[in-house]
Order: structure tokens, then sequence, then C-alpha cells
């Protein structure tokens, strides 16, 4: 039963989420947040910048029809399948809701989960660690592109020059530095995964808490009924399902061995909470931020808990 129970980070992102709801910041104090947040941001993509192998990623490319695979379920199938399914979907939760699984289906693939169930499950794990990273990095530029596209037809309003600035200095320029300084830093930051960890964890929950405080002050929860939220989970689970489904056949289909095909499942179906906060901070300014990543948190821990049945069930057939 512990792999259904949630994980350590996930209970803290819900001890955020009830913080907030509690004890909101505001005023001066979320200004200095706001602050110390965006510097946690762009330490951490520096970070996963002098972290990324480029050995690896030359290494990895040989197997093209792979990676295409897994960034075509990343950033074509998932958005197709947010606007067919919004017929069936969009009643069961709110606008802001919707608008936020939408952002989701945009996102990149995770890394470490990514490679973690990879390996468990016995796949191709060099070829999960040059997707997943692959996916992570063209987020960057993809993400804002779609969320352009995807929110024209929402009367959200459209993407602006000034986000994409904004993303180019928050993230791609320490990600860039992060990689030149790679030469130098790359083998400490190795050995010293665990501070990779707190950096990501630590400005994922910055960011959930003034988002949260915020929403929490516009009457979040007063807009957010239990049936609302049963809806989410429901939206959430679907989106997943119909994901899962589709790289598994969709790689059969297309000729790819097992091993091959455990890597598309793993990093195809999947959705990074890591680039989704800080993405949403950047690109939804003055929109209800906690109603945008809501979603994705719920997400993060169903796909958690779905894929460590699955890549078990893999290993058991693969024995």
């Amino acid at each position: 039963m512990r792999r259904f129970l949630p994980d350590s980070f996930t209970l803290s992102l819900v001890a955020t989420v009830v913080l907030a709801s509690l004890l909101p910041c505001r005023g001066a104090v979320a200004g200095v947040f706001e602050i110390v947040t965006d510097i946690a941001i762009a330490l951490l993509f520096f970070l996963h910048g002098a972290k990324l192998p480029r050995e690896a990623v030359v290494a990895g490319t040989r197997n093209w029809r792979l990676h295409a695979t897994v960034l075509a379920s990343t950033f074509v199938v998932f958005p197709v399948l947010g606007l067919l399914l919004r017929p069936l979907l969009a009643p069961l939760v709110t606008p802001d809701l919707y608008l936020g699984i939408l952002f989701l289906c945009t996102l990149p693939s995770t890394v470490q989960s990514s490679i973690a169930f990879t390996s468990i499950a016995r796949g191709n794990v060099p070829a999960a660690v040059v997707a997943a990273s692959a996916s992570s990095l063209l987020g960057i530029f993809i993400t804002p592109l779609l969320v352009g596209l995807l929110i024209a037809g929402t009367g959200h309003g459209e993407l602006s020059w000034h986000a994409v600035g904004a993303i180019v200095v928050q993230l791609f320029i320490p990600f860039a530095a992060g990689q030149i300084a790679q030469r130098w830093i790359g083998g400490w930051v190795h050995r010293h995964a665990m501070l990779l960890g707190f950096v990501d964890r630590g400005s994922i929950l910055l960011v959930v808490y003034t988002a949260f405080s915020a929403a929490v002050l516009q009457g979040l929860w007063h807009r957010l009924p239990p049936p609302v939220l049963a809806g989410l989970v429901a939206v959430n689970v679907i989106l997943l399902a119909c994901a899962l489904l589709a790289t598994r056949y969709g790689s059969r289909a297309l000729g790819f061995t097992r091993e091959d095909e455990i890597t598309i499942v793993f990093c195809g179906s999947k959705k990074s909470l890591a680039s989704g906060v800080p993405l949403a901070k950047v690109l939804f300014a003055g929109h209800p931020l906690g109603m945008i990543v809501l979603p994705i948190m719920l997400f993060h821990q169903i796909q958690l808990m779905v894929c460590a049945v699955l890549a078990r069930r893999y290993a058991a057939r693969k024995e």
C-alpha cells in the first residue's frame, strides 16, 4: 500500500497550501516573497544547466525516432487531447481551472522521475536521460508558444512579448550560464545532488505559497467547492489515461522494442511540476495563478502513483 501513499514532497505541497490558506502573505511581505522566488527559480535553472550532461545528449541523438516520438507525445498529443476533450471535460471544472488544464498539456516531461521509472521498468535508460532532458530544455521555448496558441481562443488574452522576454531572462539565460559553467562546477553539482533537490523543491514551494496566498485573498476556496475539485481530479485521470494508452500502443504500432516502448511511455506521458510552476508564474502574471497551478499539482501526484504501479508491472513481465 505504500506505493499509493503521497511522498514527502506532496505532503509539503499540501502543507504549503494549508499555510497559504491560514496565513497568506500580503503587502510588503508578498513583495519580498516574489523577489526571493525569482532568485530561487533562476538558481534552479542554473543548476539544471550545470547538471545536464552534454555528452549523453550527443550520444543519445542517434535514436532520433524515439526522441521525436516522445516530443510529439509531449508537445502535440497532449495539447490535441486538451482541445478535443474540452466539450467533455470543461463542464467538470471552472474556466480558470480548465485554462490550467490546457497549460498542463503544453508542459515538458519530467526528468528525474521519468528516468527513475524507466530504470525500474527495465527500459532504455540512456535514451530516457536524453529524451527527458531534451523535453525539459525545449519546453522553455515550446511551452510559451503553445500557450499563446491555445489561450488565443479561450478569452484569456494572448501571450505578450514581455512574457517571452521574462522567460529568456529568468529561465533560459540562467540555464545557458549553467551549461557554460558545467566544465568547472558540473562535477560538484553531481556530487551535491541534494542541493539541486533542495533548490528544486524549495522554489516550487515558494511559488505555490505566493500563488495560493494571492488566490486565497481573492476568494479561492469560495470558488472551488468539493464537486469542482472532484471534477478536476477526474479530468487529470482521464488525460493521464489517454496519454498512457497513446504512448503504449503508439510505440508498438511504430515498431519500437519493449525497452524503447517503456522509455516512450514514461517520458511521453508525464508533465513537469518543476518546470510548470516557474513558467506559470511568468506566463500568467495577472491571472489567478492558484487556479493555474492546481491542475499540475494534482496531476503530479496522480502520475507518480500510477506510473509506480505500471513500472513494477513492466519489470515483472521482463522477469
